[in-house]
């Protein structure tokens, strides 16, 4: 009886360890992919946002981005509309957390009026493109539990399960690149549902300071409204030396004046 005993849980342990080893491995591929991108303090880039709808029309953005780095808790960003007039002003502060909801407000310089997003809300359209107010967010190796998934290559790809029950997603299927710094090259995005929702991939890669991977083309497809939207991003510069200061409820308004 003992002995069969010990086989039933030596048989138990080893199907327990096979099924960490692909979530071990899958968090350890994030985790590698945050530590390469660590140090670059923070940063500004200008973008031209792109916008086609499923007939095909296209219209076009422009605005500004700042990024401050924390290694406490997730990064800050600021991000500023300079154009078309309709949108001119329109700011967007986040402030991403390693655990729980991210704070994120809201500058309507028509009202002029500040508007925090309530974590209800993280999963509507950021002002109207195909980008969700949730994918503003830093990518904190804490907000998602993982599963390795496959190999291709150079490639690693990823699933990634939220825990924020308030994610718009419910999983994310990640490809890395080992050879290039663990950078991402393409996410796609399942929803409540689990039905592909999006599809975002990064091209045309530039390394700044010898370590840190920027991709100049962000374009997000949405497969079930036929939409989508292309960022473009001009030289990024890590020279601006910016503090919190530059990321408060005074500073998005300021900003959108």
């Amino acid at each position: 009886m003992k002995k069969v005993l010990a086989i039933v849980m030596m048989i138990w342990a080893v199907n327990l360890v096979s099924a960490q080893a692909p979530n071990n491995r899958g968090m350890e591929i994030a985790k590698a992919a945050e530590n390469a991108d660590i140090g670059f303090g923070s940063s500004t880039v200008d973008t031209k946002m792109i916008l086609k709808n499923k007939n095909g029309q296209v219209s076009e953005r422009y605005l500004s981005t700042k990024t401050l780095e924390l290694t406490e808790d997730g990064d800050k960003s600021l991000i500023v509309f300079n154009s078309p007039k309709d949108v001119k002003g329109t700011s967007t502060l986040t402030f991403t957390h390693k655990v729980g909801s991210d704070d994120q407000w809201l500058y309507l310089p028509s009202i002029k009026r500040i508007k925090r997003i309530s974590s209800n809300n993280k999963s509507g359209p950021f002002v109207g493109s195909e980008f969700a107010y949730e994918d503003l967010s830093s990518q904190e190796v804490e907000k998602y539990s993982y599963k390795f998934l496959e190999e291709k290559g150079n490639i690693l790809i990823v699933e990634q399960d939220p825990v924020d029950p308030k994610s718009g997603y419910s999983k994310r299927i990640v490809s890395y690149n080992k050879d290039k710094g663990y950078r991402i090259e393409k996410v796609e995005f399942y929803d409540r549902k689990n039905s592909l929702l999006k599809t975002l991939t990064y091209t045309d890669y530039k390394l700044y300071k010898n370590k840190f991977w920027r991709a100049a083309v962000f374009n997000m497809v949405n497969h079930q409204t036929h939409k989508e939207t292309m960022l473009q991003f001009s030289d990024y510069n890590f020279e601006q030396n910016l503090s919190e200061e530059d990321f408060t409820e005074v500073a998005l308004k300021r900003a959108g004046k």
